[in-house]
Formats: structure tokens, C-alpha cells, sequence
């Protein structure tokens, strides 16, 4: 494929998953469809599914594709101050518009649809959970929490409230109560005397 084939291509697919991500914020997931972006963009059905087999992994693929999400861990030395400035920026990204509600209804197409569950774990979710454990692992090798801590069940802890506000309860997510999360699950981590 020449390379003006391969930049409109590319061109074509960003306008495609551009258009998921405006169609979506104007009639919401339940009524988003291929024809409505196919029709948006100003190609045929045919040309998006030659790219995504479905609705939802179209959609995955523009949320996690359009933000890029920028939530690497810090390395302060100070395990508190690392993960407040992570929880927060979390947060701040998934926790109000424009891809919170976004986010939402992929975690709730990922209920119905095995492959964009497996896609949004290996490409979002699992990173981010590595990412947060690694960061925890260092911090209890520089002493900073409880050597008999589980780290995994760690980042259950702090990000289950997370998601329950998110998904469950959909309160807003704000900073004073990643404060909250943080000290419960402080309380437990950190070495005693």
C-alpha cells in the first residue's frame, strides 16, 4: 500500500472513532450505531466493519484511543504523595465529562460483550492495576508499608470505592474522598512499630 494510501487510511479510521466519541456525547451509548457513524463520517458500514466487529469495539477502541489516558505513577519517594497525585488525576480524567460518562457505558458494554471486556482489561484496566502494584511493591521495599501487605488485594482496596461511586452509586468522584480512601487503607499498610 502506497503512502498516501496508508495516511488516508489512517486519517479515515481517527475520523471514524472521532465521530464515535461526538455521536456518543450527543445520543449517549444505548443509541449509538454504525449507521449513525457511517453516516456521520461520510463512509459505508462496510468500511467500519472491516476495522471493528462491533459497536463496542469501536467504541473502545475511540475512548481509549482519543485520550490516551495519562495516568503513570510518580516517583516522589513518598508513597502517599504518589498515589494521591495518581487517584487524582484518575479522578479528574474518568470521574466527570467529557470521558467519564464515556467510560461508563464501556464498562457497561464490556457486561455484555466478552471481547470488549478482555479488550478494555488488557489495554486499560491490567496496566493500570500493574502500574499501581509495582508502585507499591517499591515502596514496600523501601519500607514505606507493611512487608506482610498484600499488594494485590491493595489495589482492589483503592480502586473498588473508585469504581462503585463510578459505576453503582454514580456520586460524584472528587478528591476529598480519594482523601477518605487513602487514609482507610493507609491505616492498614503502613509498618508498625
Amino acid at each position: 500500500m502506497s503512502d498516501d494510501r496508508l495516511t488516508r487510511a489512517a486519517d479515515r479510521t481517527q475520523a471514524i472513532m472521532r465521530s464515535t466519541l461526538e455521536l456518543a456525547q450527543e445520543v449517549g451509548y444505548a443509541k449509538l450505531s454504525i449507521e449513525g457513524v457511517a453516516a456521520r463520517t461520510g463512509v459505508g458500514k462496510h468500511t467500519i466493519y472491516r476495522r471493528w466487529p462491533s459497536k463496542g469495539a469501536l467504541f473502545l477502541d475511540a475512548v481509549l484511543t482519543s485520550n490516551e489516558p495519562g495516568l503513570d505513577y510518580p516517583d516522589t519517594g513518598d508513597i502517599v504523595v504518589d498515589l494521591r497525585q495518581q487517584i487524582h488525576a484518575a479522578v479528574d480524567l474518568l470521574g466527570q465529562p467529557p470521558l467519564g460518562p464515556l467510560y461508563q457505558a464501556l464498562v457497561g458494554e464490556a457486561q455484555h460483550d466478552p471481547l470488549v471486556a478482555a479488550a478494555l482489561n488488557e489495554r486499560f484496566i491490567r496496566p493500570q492495576a500493574d502500574r499501581t502494584v509495582a508502585r507499591l511493591r517499591k515502596a514496600q521495599q523501601q519500607g514505606q508499608l507493611s512487608p506482610e501487605f498484600d499488594l494485590d488485594v491493595a489495589m482492589a482496596i483503592l480502586s473498588g470505592p473508585l469504581y462503585f461511586k463510578l459505576l453503582i452509586t454514580q456520586e460524584p468522584l472528587t478528591h476529598e474522598y480519594v482523601e477518605r480512601v487513602l487514609n482507610v487503607l493507609l491505616a492498614g499498610m503502613t509498618p508498625r512499630p
